[in-house]
C-alpha cells in the first residue's frame, strides 16, 4: 500500500537477498536494493565520512590486519528507534547510523540508479 504524502517513509520489510544484497520494501511501494559493499563505502559515521573526504596517502609498507584480509559482511542490522538502522560489520565497525532518508537516497535499484 503506497504511503500518503502525510505518512512518514517507513520500511515494511527488510531481507538479505543472496550473500551480498539488502532489500528494503517501503510503505510507498518502492523496493530498494543495496550491495553490502555500497553501504559500507557510504557509512555515515564521522570517521568514515572524514576518511572519504580526506583519504590517507597510500602507504605501500602498511601491514594489513587479519580482519582486513577477509571480505566484510554484516553481522547485524538493528533498528534505532523508528528513524534509522545500525549495521554491525564483521570487522567490529558499528558506529554508522543509517537514517531511513539516507537509506532511501543510497538505493541502487534500476529506478533510482539507471544504467549509464
Amino acid at each position: 500500500m503506497p504511503a500518503s504524502s502525510s505518512e512518514p517513509l517507513l520500511p515494511v520489510a527488510l531481507r538479505q537477498e543472496g550473500s551480498d544484497h539488502l532489500i528494503i520494501e517501503w510503505n510507498d511501494g518502492h523496493r530498494s536494493s543495496y550491495t553490502w559493499k555500497h553501504l559500507r563505502e557510504q557509512c555515515p559515521c564521522a570517521s568514515c565520512r572524514e576518511e572519504r573526504l580526506n583519504p590517507p596517502p597510500p602507504d605501500p609498507f602498511r601491514i594489513l590486519k587479519p580482519n582486513e584480509l577477509v571480505a566484510l559482511a554484516p553481522t547485524a542490522v538493528t533498528p534505532v528507534g523508528r528513524y534509522a538502522y545500525k549495521i554491525t560489520w564483521s570487522d567490529g565497525h558499528d558506529t554508522g547510523i543509517f537514517t531511513l532518508e539516507n537509506l532511501r537516497e543510497l538505493c541502487e535499484c534500476s529506478e533510482c540508479r539507471p544504467p549509464k
